[in-house]
């Protein structure tokens, strides 16, 4: 796995998920204060990237209108991407 700055646009976020407001809003202030700490994590699958953790961290950053975000990049066989689509 290596850490890089992957531009919001680029990230595909296939499962659809509810994120918690209040958490969203503490992390953008954190974010905005002392930038992120931890970075989310995508799979790399033929050269596009999915997120499906960190929904909070990712949410945060979009609306802090960042274009890019630090993530653990992890390569990944199409098979692998459709597990975690099960």
């Amino acid at each position: 796995m290596k850490v890089q700055e992957i531009p919001i646009a680029k990230i595909r976020r296939p499962l659809p998920r509810s994120n918690d407001q209040e958490k969203v809003a503490a992390l953008m202030e954190s974010i905005a204060q002392i930038g992120l700490l931890e970075p989310i994590d995508v799979l790399e699958v033929d050269g596009e990237y999915y997120g499906f953790s960190g929904c909070h961290r990712f949410e945060a950053c979009q609306r802090l209108g960042h274009q890019t975000i630090r993530c653990n990049v992890r390569r990944a066989p199409r098979s692998v991407l459709k597990m975690h689509l099960a």
